[in-house]
């Protein structure tokens, strides 16, 4: 099937924009890989360090410098659901590396936090922050510079996006993410969300509220929903980082074991002392990135990879935009409906034919790259290929689906949810911003109504307690942006908005600040760049002020004849600037750049 022709104009002018910056990162890849394996360079004293706690003949081995060492970056803590699994992969990857005559060690961890935790606490000003921060950790880890080979242990939302970062900054090494998958469903996510509304309208108790949340959240493996964190999984194996149909099978699944066990073996083969050297800067192409942003049109997926797919494609000298994504949204159909798309979870996606479907339909509509380089080899053509226990307990790929099992789920190009993907750009005198518009029903797709402008979330649900909201509303939530404080998830009014919303009233949200992975049926225009604390435009809205969010057009705007010639509001952000660790990313917030750049401290 020959290329879709947007597609492949979007492809030409990202690899034209990014010629200079993608030359410069492959210059410094290319002496990387020349300077050879380090090992061999080290001192004695040096080389005694790396191997002092191995096994004596784990050591002797790593000590010739002829077998490959994989290092592993791990994200494990055992707070965080989805990564809780990651306890015993260490050493699966230790017994795979040994069988294959290699070895592998720990080279470090990161944090990893938690934002269904932090969703509207104080904590939440650091989840962006803790991508960079993870990057920076990982790189310290690999900084030892004594491996061959990096294993990334890290699912969820800031985490996978700040590991791919890293593994872009020693590109010259071949990289494997190794995924643990979601848990098993527990209670619906529908249903889950209305409860969430009853106890916003007053009409359950905080008891009945937590059995819910419990019966929801219940078990080890990623949250089941289509949010940041599966988002993740879904663009790790588009962009051929994950082994073939990794992503999705569950933690205590019989082949996620074998699984894990066969990537560590599959990226030590890709290493240099091989005859496969597949040196991740190859992985993360033009062509990789562009596959990847399909998927997540085709998806529905998270809003926070508007952010995240433009820092990491900036990693390896990649210079994505909003228009890039916009564009491809505009060619790219919808056909997969998972919560909060749709009822159905990642479990029921994953067994109507997932990601192994998906692919197939995009490669045969012409709308991916097939000619790319994977941790599976060379041609995306392999992730159509479902893994399966083999005779010997290994892993063998047999076809996927040729049709979706579900059409409530999964449906081909040619009959797909909606013709356009789930992410648009909006712009107009605000700015511009982003906004997911795959579960929000066509008669929302156009509001306005009258500004109602709030500082901070709490301040949105005290005046939904005192009935000021009662009515069309688009509520401005400002100064919530990266330099203002570290631009937090403002996920917790949702339940707020979706009463109002059941009401009958025209509602939607206009924020600098980001939603969730999990933004459902309140249109939202987010990320809305100028930021507030830089004085853009959404510092000068007043309360009454008629904004228009126009999705189908791709307009955000207010429609005030002096909006222009208005001063901007500032506010006082010193509660923002200390506790629960907030003073310690003050540099942060002082050299992040915008969320139309991808709100880094780097690029």
């Amino acid at each position: 099937m020959p290329l879709n022709s947007v597609v492949e104009a979007v492809t030409a002018r990202i690899e034209s924009r990014s010629r200079e910056t993608r030359a410069a990162y492959m210059d410094q890849m290319t002496r990387a890989r020349e300077a050879g394996v380090a090992r061999a360079h080290m001192g004695c004293s040096n080389l005694a360090h790396v191997a002092a706690a191995m096994p004596r003949g784990v050591k002797d081995r790593l000590s010739g410098n002829d077998a490959p060492n994989l290092g592993i970056i791990t994200a494990f803590n055992d707070m965080l659901s989805a990564h809780q699994p990651f306890e015993r992969f260490p050493g699966l990857i230790r017994q795979a590396a040994d069988a294959a005559g290699g070895t592998a060690q720990v080279a470090g961890g990161v944090p990893a936090m938690c934002d269904g935790v932090t969703q509207g606490m104080v904590g939440m000003e650091l989840s962006l922050f803790s991508r960079d921060a993870i990057a920076m950790a990982a790189a310290v880890g690999l900084s030892h510079n004594c491996y061959d080979a990096v294993a990334f242990l890290g699912m969820c939302d800031k985490i996978a996006p700040g590991l791919v970062i890293a593994a872009a900054r020693f590109g010259h090494l071949p990289c494997i993410f190794l995924p643990a998958g979601p848990m098993q469903s527990g209670l619906g996510n529908d249903k889950k969300a209305q409860i969430r509304q009853q106890f916003a309208a007053g009409e359950i108790d905080r008891a009945t509220l937590l059995r819910a949340e419990m019966a929801a959240y219940h078990a080890p493996g990623v949250c089941t929903f289509y949010g940041t964190a599966n988002t993740n999984q879904m663009l790790l194996e588009v962009m051929g980082l994950h082994l073939p149909g990794a992503s999705f099978a569950n933690p205590g699944a019989d082949i996620r074991d074998t699984l894990t066990k066969t990537g560590a073996q599959r990226v030590l083969a890709l290493t240099a002392t091989g005859d496969e050297y597949t040196p991740a800067c190859e992985v993360l192409s033009v062509r990789a990135f562009v596959n990847g942003v399909v998927g997540l049109h085709a998806t529905g997926g998270s809003t926070n990879l508007a952010i995240h797919l433009l820092a990491m494609a900036r990693a390896a000298g990649v210079i994505l935009t909003w228009d890039d994504l916009s564009d491809l949204s505009d060619v790219t159909p919808l056909i997969a409906r998972i919560y909060p798309n749709g009822l159905r979870d990642v479990n029921h996606f994953y067994a109507a034919g997932g990601l192994q479907y998906l692919i197939r339909e995009c490669l045969g509509a012409g709308l991916m790259h097939d000619d790319v380089r994977t941790v599976a080899g060379d041609g995306l053509w392999r992730y159509t290929h479902d893994p399966k226990a083999g005779p010997e307990g290994e892993i063998v790929w047999a076809e996927g689906a040729a049709e979706s099992l579900d059409t409530d789920i999964l449906r081909p190009v040619a009959d797909p949810f909606q013709p356009t993907g789930g992410l648009m750009r909006l712009r107009g005198n605000l700015g511009q911003a982003v906004i997911k518009v795959s579960a929000v029903k066509p008669e929302r797709h156009v509001i306005e109504a009258p500004a109602r402008v709030f500082h901070d979330q709490d301040s949105v649900k005290a005046a939904f307690k005192a009935g000021e909201l009662d009515g069309d509303v688009i509520c401005v939530i400002r100064f919530q942006g990266p330099r203002a404080n570290g631009m937090p998830e403002l996920h917790a009014l949702t339940p707020v908005l979706g009463v109002l919303q059941d009401r009958g009233h025209r509602v939607a949200l206009v924020t600098d600040g980001r939603m969730s992975g999990a933004s459902g049926k309140i249109p939202a225009a987010i990320h809305l760049s100028p930021e507030a604390v830089a004085g853009g435009p959404i510092a000068r809205i007043r309360d009454g002020d008629m904004i228009r969010l126009d999705a189908g057009a791709g307009v955000l705007e207010v429609l005030a004849e002096d909006f222009d010639r208005r001063a901007p509001v500032s506010a006082d952000l010193a509660a923002n600037e200390t506790g629960v660790g907030r003073e310690l990313f003050a540099p942060f917030r002082a050299m992040v750049g915008p969320a139309e750049t991808g709100a880094s401290v780097f690029f």
